[in-house]
Parts: structure tokens; sequence; C-alpha cells
């Protein structure tokens, strides 16, 4: 029984940290709490400020992407959103997610509120996203099919790509660095009142280095440098077309070319990849507490593998999305009510018995504020054309105790829809289930949070429960229940020219039916970092310790704890133009995420930038 629950001490730590905080950040008042608050859109569909949202929600804004040098988008979440990773090698590889313990397949990933992902492999593909186009990224933990319907079983990632900004801002960088790293990117924006513009263009290559070692299964190990090079573009359009009327358009794509291991001697291989997310919105701003939001999008995502001479093995998914959305301000809060139509296609060289199905769903939400009462509502109903109905809800309340401390409580349903894959896909190490059925998750969980001027703790109890859990192995079928529970406690604050980030993650994610720990989930995570500015100089570091994992679903392999630590500075040496450096993993620490695939040593990089200034 003891192996079911998080060990004791580990439990009560949390509670410690925070009562120990409390007693010294009292103290720590700032000029700064006068300043308003940021606004997230994730957590409710509509811009609502951070202070007002119960959910847990962290936002990674573009100072610390542009940080990132090197790192790829699973890193930056995994070091700045407490979020757990595996990763098949290096940059441009095969990467998962995990948020509070679930699947990879859980985690919903939003363009500028477009789904992306491919239908075939069920999950994200966050290897092909280049860093140079984001502008800022919402992590919310926790439920949301409640408001976005399948998958978000875990939580929701949304990038927000860069936009257009009054008067004329060009831009541009060259990276140089470890592995045979070089990049360039350059950008323009600008506009007037009416209408502006964005455009972000991008270049990179490196050499990489082997992606497996001698532990890789099927003797696919080949000391040679596995690279990548990825081509993108982004752009935006803004353009108020009358009084209260706005329109916008918006794109991104990426080429990548990853190449990977298949054994010594033979075949290069390679996936060729393409990102691409397309959109267009229509907004009429009937007052200042009502509006409404027409939006039509189309995400695609294309892999054509090559892993022996002759016909790829291409796999294509789209995703057509048409949204409309309301939502106004009443005396018991925002009232959302909206309906969204999500088609999703499939293609390639498998042979699926169905390629394509379509959701229609129909989604209402209420998130108010009253004295010291917070709440938020939402109800959400899916119709799909392969499986049928499902009604998904969300609830949470808030009490403000005093202006410093608010205790919340929150239930919410999920749902999953089995992958085309799971369902059809067959090959000589898998074979599908046409019988698999969708999963269904319910969450409860309790917080506690404590804010004051730049400083907020934010201390976090989760259960999510997900009955009919689809397992592969060792054949695809649906399990009786899995449970992932644990706690999250993240401290975000500042002081003078400080600034810095904490999360911790306990956890204890099992298969119900067995017992068994879920594969490449760690039960205790740290994620720590510490910046300072000074003049023209910035720098920082940060921490990030992992626990040891197993990284099969038998619990007979592990995988063993890992710490890393790194490093960064920027020096600007005039208004227009700055210097920043970057070293990771400074220990050279060896350490694997995925069972023979080997992670980055240390890795320097160097970056000029050249940002105009008027």
């Amino acid at each position: 029984m003891k192996n079911r629950i998080l060990h004791a001490p580990l439990a009560v730590l949390p509670l410690a940290l925070l009562a120990g905080f409390g007693a010294s950040a009292s103290h720590a008042q700032s000029a700064a709490e006068s300043t308003l608050k940021e606004t997230v859109v994730t957590a409710t569909r509509v811009e609502t400020r951070t202070d007002a949202v119960l959910s847990d929600v962290v936002v990674i804004d573009a100072e610390v992407i542009q940080q990132s040098a090197g790192r790829s988008l699973s890193e930056v979440l995994s070091r700045n959103a407490g979020l757990q990773m595996s990763s098949n090698g290096g940059l441009g590889k095969q990467s998962g997610l995990f948020i509070r313990g679930t699947e990879a397949r859980h985690v919903l990933l939003l363009i500028d509120g477009v789904r992306y992902g491919s239908s075939t492999a069920g999950s994200a593909n966050w290897d092909n996203i280049p860093l140079n186009a984001i502008d800022r990224i919402e992590v919310l933990k926790g439920p949301a099919s409640a408001l976005y319907g399948s998958d978000a079983v875990g939580g929701v990632v949304q990038i927000f790509t860069k936009r257009g900004l009054k008067g004329f801002h060009p831009n541009a960088s060259v990276t140089l660095g470890s592995f045979g790293h070089r990049e360039v990117n350059a950008g323009l924006s600008g506009g007037n009142d009416t209408v502006t513009y964005n455009l972000s263009v991008g270049a990179l290559r490196e050499d990489g280095f082997s992606s497996t070692n001698r532990n890789v299964a099927f003797g696919n190990h080949n000391p040679d440098k596995d690279g990548f090079d990825q081509d993108s573009l982004s752009a935006s359009l803004r353009w108020a077309i009358a009084p209260g009327w706005t329109t916008d358009l918006n794109f991104t794509q990426a080429d990548g070319t990853s190449q990977f291991d298949q054994g010594p001697g033979t075949f290069n291989a390679r996936i060729e990849s393409i990102t691409r997310v397309a959109g267009w919105g229509l907004e009429r701003k009937w007052s200042a507490d009502s509006r409404t939001q027409l939006r039509v999008s189309r995400s695609d995502d294309q892999a054509d593998t090559f892993s022996a001479p002759g016909a790829p093995s291409v796999f294509n998914t789209s995703q057509t999305q048409i949204t409309l959305q309301h939502d106004w301000n009443t005396a018991v809060g925002n009232l959302l009510v909206g309906a969204e139509s999500i088609k999703e296609a499939v293609s390639g060289t498998q042979a699926y018995a169905v390629h394509s199905r379509t959701t229609d769903a129909v989604f209402v939400g209420l998130t108010g504020q009253a004295g010291q009462h917070l709440w938020q509502a939402n109800l959400r109903r899916d119709e799909n054309s392969q499986f049928g109905g499902a009604t998904t809800g969300f609830a949470s309340y808030g009490f403000q105790i005093t202006p410093n401390w608010r205790p919340h409580m929150a239930y919410g349903t999920s749902f999953k829809m089995p992958s085309f894959n799971t369902l059809y896909y067959v090959s000589p190490f898998f074979t599908g289930n046409p019988s698999t059925q969708p999963e269904r998750g319910k969450n409860r969980e309790v917080g506690l949070t404590y804010s004051q001027g730049l400083h907020e703790v934010k201390l976090t109890r989760f259960d999510n429960r997900v009955r009919g859990f689809i397992t592969i192995q060792p054949a695809v079928t649906n399990v009786p229940r899995a449970r992932l529970e644990g706690w999250s406690l993240a401290y975000t604050g500042s002081a003078g020219a400080w600034s810095w980030f904490t999360n911790l993650e306990l956890l204890d994610a099992r298969n119900e039916l067995n017992h068994r720990k879920l594969q490449r989930r760690a039960d205790e995570v740290l994620t720590a970092s510490l910046d300072h500015k000074t003049g023209a100089w910035t720098w920082g570091t940060s921490v990030q310790l992992v626990s040891e994992r197993f990284d099969d679903a038998a619990n007979a392999r592990r995988l063993p704890g890992f710490g890393t630590v790194d490093l960064h500075a920027r020096y600007a040496v005039n208004k227009d133009w700055s210097l920043a450096l970057r070293l990771n993993n400074v220990g050279d620490k060896f350490y694997e995420t995925a069972y023979g695939y080997n992670q980055p040593g240390r890795a320097t990089y160097v970056t000029l930038n050249w940002a105009p200034q008027k």
C-alpha cells in the first residue's frame, strides 16, 4: 500500500516550504503592486487578469524564449513551466511532454488558438516549431476539455506568435554554437492605428551528435552525427476595417529535416517534416463589454520518413477548424458562449480503415468575481462522427481570505479520442485495435495561493483518474484506470534587480490495473531559475533536478536521476545591438530521458542581436 501514495516527508515538504515563505515574503513590498496584472487567455478562452484566474497557468515571455539558444520547444517548456519531457536525441528529434503525469497525447497544443498535432500519432509534434516565431507561451495545467474538447486531459500549451506593433521595427540575429549550430533570424514589424503587420523568417542548421547509444533497441545505434535543418516563416496582419470591426490573418510554416540512427553502415535515415498553421479571424466589438469572434483556420502536420532507399513512409494530418464565440461582461461575471466544428483528415502510405472524422461542439462558460469570492464554470458538448457524444465540465471556486491568501478547489472532466494509429496502424512491431474507446478523466484539485507585490506562491494538490486508459504494451487496449496524483509548488518573485522562478512537482503516476508506474515519469522534479539585471548586463542561471524513472511499462528498466545547470548572460552594446552568451549543461552531465537516446552535453551558444530603438 505504501507504494500507492507519495512518501510522507515529500508530501509534507510543500506545506513546510509555503509556511516558511509566508513569514519572510510578507515584508517584500514592491512598488509594482500598483502595476496592472498581465492577462492570459488559455484558462478561460477570453482575456482574464492573472490574479483572477484560479487555474494553474505559467506564462513564458519573449525574453525567456530569446534566451533559449540551442533549446527545443520541449526543453523550454520543461525548464520554465515545470513539465516533464522525454526525447529521442537532440534538437529536432521526437519528444513528448507530460503535464502532471498524464501521457504526451493528453496535452493539447494550440498555435494562435488553432489546434495543431498529428491525428495519426495522437499527439503534438513539438520538434519542428521554430522558437524565433514565438512571442509568448501560456501553459494551463489541469483538464481543459470543457474549454477545448478532446486531448486536453492533462492541460494545454498555447503558443502566441509575434504580432505587429505601431511604427517600424526591424530586427535580426545570428547565433553560432556547439554541435555545429548555425542560426539566422530576421523580422519586420510595423503599422499604424488601422493596420499592423509582422513578418519573421529563420534558418537553422545543426550538425548534431549521435542521437543514440549502444543501449538503444533493435541495434539501431550508429555513432555518427544526427543533424537537424529548419527553415521557417511566420506572418500576421491585423486591420481595423471599421469602427468596432477588425479582421486578422496569421500564417506560420516550418520545414524541417531531422536525421536519425538505423544501425551502423545503413542508409542515412531522415524525417522531412512540414508544420503549417493558417487562420483568418473577424471580430465585432459591440461595446466595451461585448464582442463576437469568428475564426476559420487550418493546421497541417506532414512527415515523410526515409528509412530506406526508395519511396518514403508518409503520414499527413490536416485539421480544419471553425469557431464562433461571443463573450460579454454581466452582473455575475464574463459569460462565454460558442460553437465549434473540427474536421480531422489523414492520408499517407498507411491504409487506414477510416480517413477522416468530424467533431461539432457547443460550449458555455462563466468566470467572475464578487468581493472575496471567485468562480469559473465551463460546460461543453462534443459530437464526434466516429465515437458519438461527450459532455465535459469544469468548476472552480476561490475565496480571498485576506488580500494575500486565497484557497481554491476545482473539479473537471475530460476525454481523449484514440488516434488513427491506435485504431488502425499495422506494422511488424505494432498492431492497432479498432475497438479502442476514448479515455475519460476526472480531476480533483485543491490549492492555496499567496501573493504580495511581485511575489506569488502557489501550492496545488491534484488527483486525476483516467478511465479506459490506453496502453500499447504489450498490446493496444483500454485498461480500467490510471491514476495521476501529486503536489506542485511554484514560487515566482522579484526584488530590485533580481527575479526568480522555482517549481517542485511530487508525482505518483500509475496504471491502476497492475499498480506499476507510468513510464518516463519522475516522482520528483525541481526546476529553478535566477536572473539579475545591472546596467547593460543581464545574467542568470537555471537548474533542473529529476529523480529516477522507469523507461518501460513493466517497470523493469530504470533511468537514473540527473541534474543540470545552465548559465546565460546578455550585454547591451548600445541601444540597438546586444551580445548574448549561453552555456547549457555546465557540468557536461550524461543523462537520458528515453533509454538508449543521448541528450546534449555541455554546449555554448553566442548570439548577436540587432533591434533598432527610436
